[in-house]
């Protein structure tokens, strides 16, 4: 493994409801992005790619039973993927594992004309992002890109 660079992100941790049911969606999902299990233990799981790792973790301390991502916190995680075919592969098989389209009537589009990506969420009010690298990059933006 290569010597992360100085600023780019550690891990993530996300506390979740129901470990095994976030095993299983993004358990999935990461690993079909290449992300390898890291660790394991009775209320956790961890997956590693490169130097940087995602951590889901049922807490006892939770004080909710579902993610809201409109609330102030974490909104979503956005992933690239190698290209468009691979994201429509991953939004074909996706609800397999837990996870439904968001925004179906703009898909691919959702972000706008020149973002190619599946909006996707799991049962527990999470969303990912699945962003084609063979996309137009947009112009950048002064608000937030997709507006949710």
């Amino acid at each position: 493994m290569t010597r992360p660079v100085h600023g780019a992100l550690h891990h993530v941790e996300i506390w979740v409801p129901a470990l095994e049911r976030a095993v299983a969606s993004f358990g999935w999902l990461l690993e079909s992005l290449g992300y390898t299990p890291f660790q394991s233990w009775n209320d956790g799981r961890s997956w590693r790619l490169g130097t940087t790792y995602l951590v889901f973790e049922q807490s006892p301390a939770l004080t909710a039973e579902r993610h809201d991502r409109c609330r102030p916190g974490l909104n979503h995680l956005a992933f690239h993927v190698e290209g468009r075919d691979a994201v429509d592969a991953l939004a074909r098989r996706a609800p397999e594992h837990g996870w439904a389209l968001m925004f179906p009537d703009r898909h691919p589009h959702a972000g706008g004309e020149g973002t190619y990506a599946a909006y996707l969420e799991n049962a527990d009010g999470f969303e990912v992002e699945l962003v084609a690298v063979d996309a137009p990059v947009p112009a950048p933006a002064t608000g937030t890109p997709s507006g949710r």
